[in-house]
């Protein structure tokens, strides 16, 4: 009998990972089936769980921190950044993972030299990876729009909003914000934006499968820049290791997923 897995967001069609991980599935003789679903209410995120049968899933945009609080039981580092994004049936409880972090950690690893880094945004995302590069050495800065949910991060790292932010040299620049995955905006306005960019040596956009304004300004300045393919692969393989209780190698789950982009 196939296990169910789901991503739930909003949005979500536009969500790879039921290709990856249906690709995963097949390559590796698993009997699995991953699927989507509009969550519109992050409050309803368990009730729904378990109403479709699920015995996995992943958590995107805008429900990491309604699943941190739907969960049973939480992984030790879940715990310690308040956003989950993998959860996983066992013994009918829901227990809860962060992926993306560690996901992330290793695309930041493909730039050299990197020790200063300006994240833009503060959302769920924002509370896993910046805890984990701070863990691993990089001085982090936060830039966000909205005042009160840099609260979460003050306590930790310098936190600015657009109207008290100095502008200095970066060695990566990484948009975390929903900007640019359905509409053209940009993460922040645009004269800061391009001042931010022109001191910076690298980009990252976490947004994968387009060309987002943010990422056509940086590459318009001939900064060197990624999307987010990687970081979706990265904590795609840690998700689907715990879906499948670690039944294959990494390197085999990577080589499976990746046969869904041809890469």
């Amino acid at each position: 009998m196939n296990q169910l897995f789901a991503i739930f967001g909003n949005p979500v069609s536009h969500s790879k990972s039921p290709l990856m991980h249906n690709m995963a599935f097949e390559t590796l003789k698993y009997n699995g089936c991953y699927t989507r679903y509009l969550l519109e209410d992050g409050g309803l995120l368990k009730d729904k769980f378990r109403s479709l049968g699920l015995s996995g899933a992943n958590i995107t945009v805008p429900h990491k921190e309604a699943a941190f609080k739907a969960c049973d039981e939480l992984d030790d580092f879940a715990l310690r950044v308040g956003a989950v994004n993998t959860i996983v049936l066992k013994n009918d409880k829901l227990m809860g993972y962060n992926t993306d972090a560690p996901g992330f950690l290793k695309c930041v690893k493909d730039f050299s030299n990197i020790k200063n880094i300006l994240i833009l945004g503060a959302g769920g995302t924002v509370k896993s990876t910046s805890y984990i590069l701070k863990e691993y050495g990089y001085d982090i800065d936060i830039l966000a729009r909205n005042k009160d949910r840099l609260k979460d991060f003050e306590s930790d790292f310098d936190c600015f909003a657009f109207d008290n932010f100095k502008v200095k040299k970066y060695d990566l620049i990484i948009n975390m914000t929903s900007a640019g995955l359905q509409d053209e905006l940009l993460p922040a306005p645009k004269e800061l934006l391009e001042d931010i960019i022109l001191n910076s040596s690298g980009a990252i956009d976490i947004i994968y499968g387009k060309q987002t304004p943010f990422l056509k300004l940086v590459k318009s300045r001939g900064i060197i820049s990624k999307d987010g393919i990687d970081m979706l692969i990265n904590q795609g393989v840690l998700a689907f290791d715990y879906f499948t209780n670690h039944k294959f190698s990494l390197s085999e789950i990577e080589n499976a997923m990746k046969k869904a982009f041809f890469v």
